[in-house]
């Protein structure tokens, strides 16, 4: 049963794009396409995602700042909102992975190298001032499922000076209880992450906080920013695992 539900999911997930990409192209002849949210929203809800939200996102000019906790997280940021996403650059160079991540705008950066950090900040502030959405994972990784690892600071330099009407909007992202069993741990590859995560029985519910926007010349600096940002997000992980029951609202 495990081996069937991962072929399955596969050729739904294979299927949709088939299906997807050609509209895509089409569409594009005459205005922005919808089927790249689409799609991902579809991946998403293929693998099992059962998503409640509370808040209202932004729809331009912003950036979603996030914890990070699995490959999932682009299926539901982007299926949610619409939004681009920044990644690491050896994503664009994955197969069919990379491909779908160009279609859908994404702003690569090369996370690893420290003396390119100003250009990874002009790049993503390129990308924000078309006034698109974009998210960011500030913990540059996936974390164990529950903690929320801090929040690094050097991306968000692309915020500053602050740009006409630009918004920040934390995000958080709750998995529990299935947190620990859907994580992307760092000694998992990214083959056996999406296997497993595709032959696992049954849903993943989740709840999706949109956060009060922050002004980013409120806040000070880039630092100050990034410590804000996961203290709220933190804040909304904790006081949802204590309340008596989750929000009714959905995307």
């Amino acid at each position: 049963m495990t081996r069937l539900r991962f072929w399955i999911r596969t050729l739904c997930i294979a299927g949709a794009l088939l299906v997807c990409v050609p509209l895509h192209y089409l569409w594009n002849l005459f205005g922005a396409s919808p089927w790249p949210r689409f799609y991902l929203r579809w991946v998403g809800w293929v693998a099992g995602l059962r998503i409640k939200a509370t808040g209202t996102p932004l729809r331009r000019n912003v950036l979603f700042v996030s914890n990070h906790t699995s490959w999932l997280d682009i299926m539901i940021l982007a299926g949610a909102t619409g939004t681009a996403c920044v990644s690491k650059e050896e994503v664009a160079r994955w197969p069919v992975a990379g491909w779908l991540a160009k279609i859908n705008r994404t702003v690569f950066v090369a996370r690893a190298q420290r003396s390119a950090v100003k250009g990874q900040a002009d790049a993503l502030r390129d990308a924000l001032a078309s006034g698109r959405p974009v998210a960011l994972f500030p913990e540059g990784t996936t974390g164990g499922g529950h903690d929320v690892l801090p929040f690094r600071a050097s991306l968000l330099a692309a915020l500053f000076p602050p740009l006409p009407r630009l918004r920040v909007q934390p995000v958080a992202i709750r998995f529990a209880p299935a947190a620990r069993d859907i994580a992307w741990g760092e000694n998992e590859g990214a083959k056996e992450n999406a296997v497993r995560i595709l032959s696992r029985r049954g849903t993943i519910p989740l709840i999706l906080h949109f956060l009060a926007p922050v002004d980013p010349a409120a806040a000070g600096d880039r630092k100050a920013l990034a410590e804000q940002a996961r203290a709220e997000v933190v804040a909304a992980l904790a006081a949802h695992d204590s309340a008596s029951e989750p929000s009714r609202d959905r995307l």
